[in-house]
């Protein structure tokens, strides 16, 4: 399914980054790639139709490698590969465990309609799952706890008025 190109391509980066580096990587919604509370990649997709092609989605991913100067409002929320590792990383080995991500995620969407992309998107959400979030709704912010991801790639959210389920827009955990 289309609406969790995004929740697999976070996994496929996330799978990649970890086989090729040893790194804990985690994921919070839909596909921010961190390692502890600190963000290491981040992925964009955008779809859209052309009558030559049909529908398509383009999937934009950018890695951390190196240690930076970050803005000191960033400097304590963002890390690197190299950074984390004390240590230079075979970019290399890096891509290519991303690019095999990548193949087996697609491939996985592909045969069994994402049940093992979300499994494998949960479990590197746990640290992210049940904490309290604020998305904008309408133009009000609106607040919950983030429970789990549903079958189509939404953030379910546990309000006073019941589960809520978000699909865009950007999410603040709190």
């Amino acid at each position: 399914p289309t609406s969790l190109l995004t929740l697999a391509a976070g996994v496929a980066i996330a799978t990649g980054l970890q086989h090729a580096t040893g790194l804990s990587v985690e994921l919070k919604w839909p596909n921010d790639v961190y390692v502890g509370r600190r963000k290491l990649a981040g992925i964009l997709a955008e779809g859209g139709t052309s009558p030559a092609r049909g529908a398509f989605v383009v999937v934009g991913i950018g890695v951390n490698i190196q240690p930076a100067a970050f803005p000191p409002e960033l400097a304590e929320k963002v890390t690197s590969l190299e950074g984390e590792l004390g240590r230079p990383v075979d970019r290399g080995l890096v891509f290519a465990e991303c690019l095999a991500g990548l193949y087996g995620c697609y491939s996985g969407l592909r045969a069994d309609d994402g049940r093992a992309v979300l499994g494998a998107w949960r479990a590197r959400a746990q640290t992210f799952l049940g904490r309290a979030v604020e998305w904008d709704d309408a133009g009000v912010a609106s607040r919950g706890t983030a429970v789990d991801v549903a079958a189509d790639g939404g953030l379910v959210v546990e309000t006073g008025k019941g589960l809520r389920h978000v699909t865009s827009g950007e999410v603040r955990w709190l």
